[in-house]
């Protein structure tokens, strides 16, 4: 069984870093399309960045130059460094997982697997 448990949220100053990791269970993120999304409230949920199994990235426009997606094979982890945060960056932040070798995809719905969650607070 798969699973994801997302940690490193929490509140901070605009123009401040977080650091987002995603552990996963049941499943290499080196075989695996991880992707980190968020949702603010009122807002759909949308993609911010994503690593294909072969390691390509890809990121939203809105994080491009701020954000870094990345992954550490021997813990089988995803993190997502965030720089420069924004108030606009406020959101939950969730870890997903496409069980599959292709590219990145960016449509949430075909994400296998998802993690609860973790709340990301920017203050102006």
């Amino acid at each position: 069984q798969v699973q994801l448990v997302e940690s490193g949220g929490g509140l901070v100053q605009a123009g401040g870093s977080l650091r987002l990791a995603c552990a996963a269970s049941g499943r290499t993120v080196s075989t695996s399309l991880m992707g980190w999304f968020r949702q603010a409230p009122g807002k759909g949920r949308e993609l911010v960045a994503a690593i294909s199994s072969g390691g390509n990235t890809d990121y939203a426009d809105s994080v491009k130059g701020r954000f870094t997606i990345s992954r550490d094979l021997a813990k089988n982890t995803v993190f997502l460094q965030m720089n420069s945060l924004k108030p606009e960056d406020t959101a939950v932040y969730y870890c997903a997982l496409k069980a599959y070798y292709g590219g990145i995809v960016t449509n949430r719905a075909q994400y296998d697997y998802w993690g609860r969650g973790t709340q990301v607070t920017v203050s102006s």
